[in-house]
């Protein structure tokens, strides 16, 4: 998400995933390698690195760093560029839904879009995956994308060891596909967008495309719905992917919003799609 607080069982943090961490690690050390040539790895890979995505600093510097990681590397199945553009070459745009699964807010968003027949991705965190499995497989049993968004949303975690980093990555996605057995986690989205080179270096060698925003309407401030719907139908970009939250905290006005907001974009001509994940 772009700023939820909520945070989840510190014993989580300290789970390994230890065969998909031994199975990536050599991948990812090669990455880094590669990142480094180019200019773009961290200075500091002990104390992590300051690459932040634009949902935290600036647009330029990341969209220059993107422009030269557009293709993914040999060997990788994803680009390392943060992907905020909707599949498609059209009128299309992605709705992503964060911070879930939630008992109380997932089962209503899921009703919401099922109502509107609009597939959506939502980027889970981890111990609230691993606590709700069935909330995960409700959501996969829909047609939605799954996305992996750390084990238990550290947003100060780009200040922190890459191993740490690595930890938080990888155990995240084994416990969301602990929940649904062979159903892919695509993408890989920071607590906060703050990306790494090393966080995106660990994401793409594990398959999953980094994934950012570009329209946010800080739902998870419950500013109320005007101010939501005004942020979401105000000049939209070109192939647009949409931030939305279903956990942590009061999601009503974000179901709300969703059930005005998803007819408004159908009756705009809008085809739903879900983020590029191997485009740029």
């Amino acid at each position: 998400m772009g700023n939820s607080t909520s945070s989840t069982s510190s014993s989580a943090n300290r789970r390994r995933a230890g065969s998909a961490a031994a199975v990536t690690a050599a991948a990812v050390l090669g990455l880094l390698g590669l990142l480094a040539t180019s200019g773009t790895a961290a200075a500091d890979t002990t104390a992590g690195s300051a690459d932040r995505s634009p949902e935290r600093t600036s647009a330029g510097a990341e969209r220059a760093a993107g422009a030269e990681r557009a293709a993914a590397p040999a060997g990788y199945p994803v680009p390392l560029g943060i992907s905020r553009l909707a599949q498609g070459a059209g009128r299309d745009i992605a709705i992503t839904i964060d911070d879930g699964p939630d008992p109380r807010w997932t089962p209503q968003v899921l009703d919401v879009l099922r109502k509107n027949h609009v597939k959506a991705t939502f980027c889970m965190v981890g111990a609230r995956a691993q606590e709700h499995p069935e909330l995960v497989r409700a959501v996969s049993a829909d047609g939605h994308r799954l996305c992996n968004h750390s084990v238990d949303h550290d947003v100060t975690m780009d200040h922190k060891p890459v191993a740490y980093q690595r930890q938080q990555i990888l155990d995240a996605k084994a416990m969301i596909e602990k929940a649904v057995p062979g159903v892919p986690v695509g993408y890989y989205r920071a607590p906060g967008g703050a990306f790494t080179p090393d966080s995106r270096a660990v994401a793409a060698a594990a398959g999953m495309r980094p994934l950012g925003w570009s329209v946010d309407p800080k739902d998870w401030s419950r500013p109320g719905l005007a101010a939501i719907l005004s942020a979401v139908e105000t000049d939209l970009p070109v192939r647009p992917t949409v931030l939305f939250h279903d956990g942590g905290g009061d999601r009503s006005e974000t179901v709300a919003a969703l059930k005005e907001y998803l007819p408004w974009l159908k009756a705009q001509g809008y085809t739903f799609t879900f983020p590029e994940r191997t485009g740029p």
